[in-house]
């Protein structure tokens, strides 16, 4: 499989904490319902897995936000509970509802009969992310996800999203002999899900932990810290002689970081409840490896006028501090990023304010040091 050279790599070099000319940007959800294209897409096609499972509509509405905007990566357009689905639990889409399916994860018997599924019931999705690559023509990096064992099980015991996590915690506390064999069968399907994506294209990929924050200190690593590192064993370092950077963003997990600091991951995405200087200084502290930071900015701030957008993209930039700047080895390097997906109302021209504000004031701190 061949694909055309990238002509942006500013945002894997970030990944790998090698010096960039500024600090690249790129934004969860950034192929979303906020843009009216992809309304109209959407619309189209009928449903979201309608959307979802279509290699051509996948594609269109991955590139849609690059026709507007210079971000420095693409995400492949998804969901991250297609692995559950594939394991037949039947997911669907109701309009104006989050996510549902139709068999829950709650018994003995419902745990006896997970396995991980047959990847060719996901080829939709590994065929997108060729097609996608290929679409881009090497413009930007295109990255791969997966939800967590954990926040995947989350959605598999509850049967969709969850205001107090009830069924699944019920279990975990109850039964942690069956949450853990639920895990090891996520952890090994995601793994293989990921790597696919990896061999199907992707060049980079990224563990999306949306819900490990509600875990109480323990708990998250022990149910799904230590599942991530599961995932995380068994990716491949490269593919067709490039690495393959790595991401792990657990919402809510500024917490933890310090125990975060040793994965076998490239970089940790933080939320808005993080200041990044601190973090970064926690992350390359004497002895440890050291991990590029993706993150932080309040989706919310993009509701406010440019000026403020402006003023706040600046304060998460200067809160990261001095960006590194030495060509001849790795150090502290930073990717812009909201604390979690951009929101449905955020006006697209906001946006544009955010990225041209990133590009030229990281640009402008690199030039003071």
């Amino acid at each position: 499989m061949t694909f055309a050279p990238l002509q942006n790599d500013t945002f894997l070099r970030a990944c790998l904490g090698q010096a960039t000319d500024y600090t690249p940007l790129w934004l969860m959800r950034q192929a979303g319902r906020y843009l009216p294209e992809y309304r109209a897409t959407r619309a189209r096609a009928g449903s979201f897995m309608g959307l979802a499972t279509s290699v051509d509509y996948a594609t269109e509405v991955t590139l849609q936000p690059l026709q507007r905007y210079a971000l420095d990566a693409a995400i492949l357009f998804s969901d991250i509970l297609t692995v559950p689905d594939a394991m037949g639990l039947g997911l669907s889409f109701a309009t104006g509802e989050g996510p549902k399916f139709a068999r829950t994860v709650r018994t003995e018997a419902d745990v006896a009969a997970l396995a991980v599924p047959d990847m060719q019931r996901l080829r939709y999705v590994f065929d997108a992310v060729t097609a996608i690559r290929r679409a881009l023509n090497g413009r930007v990096p295109l990255i791969g996800f997966s939800g967590s064992p954990w926040t995947l099980a989350c959605y598999m015991v509850e049967g969709g999203g969850s205001d107090d996590y009830r069924h699944v915690k019920t279990l975990m506390y109850s039964r942690p002999d069956l949450m853990h064999r639920l895990l090891a069968v996520n952890a090994d399907a995601v793994a293989l899900y990921l790597k696919t994506q990896i061999e199907s294209g992707a060049q980079a990929v990224m563990v999306f932990d949306s819900w490990g924050g509600v875990l109480a200190d323990g708990a998250f690593q022990t149910f799904s810290l230590a599942y991530t590192r599961r995932v995380l064993a068994q990716l491949p370092r490269e593919h067709d002689g490039q690495i393959i950077p790595r991401i792990v963003f657990t919402k809510g997990g500024g917490l933890w970081l310090d125990e975060m600091a040793d994965l076998d991951c490239d970089v940790l995405g933080v939320d808005w409840t993080v200041n990044l200087g601190r973090a970064r200084q926690r992350l390359w502290a004497p002895g440890r490896p050291g991990k590029a930071l993706q993150g932080n900015l309040d989706p919310a701030a993009l509701l406010a006028p440019p000026e403020v957008i402006a003023a706040e993209a600046q304060s998460v930039l200067e809160s990261f501090g001095p960006p590194h700047t030495d060509p001849t080895r790795r150090g502290p390097t930073h990717i812009f990023n909201l604390g979690h997906g951009i929101g449905l109302h955020t006006p697209p021209e906001h946006v544009q304010a955010l990225l041209e504000t990133v590009h030229t004031h990281s640009r402008r701190m690199r030039a003071r040091t």
